[in-house]
């Protein structure tokens, strides 16, 4: 397993390989996943976590079967650019889970993702016990499309 800038990923990636969004809770695993065009994300179903083991066999699971490419995973880094003890946890989950595959992992800046993905719920007038459900894949969905975004200026540049 391998940690890549978004550069890097997108100098690697083959036309029609999808991306997955990762926004790692302390309970759940937000996911998302790319069209095989990457351009648009769509969020999937919240992963519960148990213990690392089980959580990393579900997540590996879910990436062969939507053919992953690679993990764009949210780093949580403090809104005054600090790393606190998430950004450390959010690292040592993508040490581990380089034992476990050769996926590469891109870190993808969070902040005010979960908050854009809340007002997102909120227009779409959801109601608060489906938000609670829904809005870690939708962060998730967030954080993969604003790497999306970037991985197709970098191919117009």
């Amino acid at each position: 397993m391998t940690v890549l800038t978004i550069e890097e990923l997108a100098e690697r990636l083959k036309p029609g390989e999808p991306l997955a969004g990762l926004d790692l809770g302390t309970k759940t695993i937000g996911l998302s996943v790319s069209d095989l065009g990457r351009r648009v994300s769509s969020p999937r179903p919240v992963l519960k976590r148990v213990k690392f083991t089980k959580d990393a066999e579900l997540l590996l699971a879910f990436a062969a079967r939507e053919r992953v490419a690679a993990f764009v995973i949210g780093l949580p880094v403090n809104m005054d650019g600090s790393e606190g003890p998430r950004v450390q946890a959010t690292r040592a989950f993508v040490r581990l889970m380089g034992e476990k595959t050769d996926i590469p992992f891109v870190y993808w800046d969070e902040r005010l993702s979960t908050v854009a993905a809340e007002r997102a719920l909120l227009e779409m007038d959801v109601s608060r016990a489906k938000r609670a459900e829904r809005i870690d894949s939708a962060a998730a969905s967030f954080i993969l499309q604003g790497a999306l975004d970037r991985l197709s200026s970098l191919g117009r540049a």
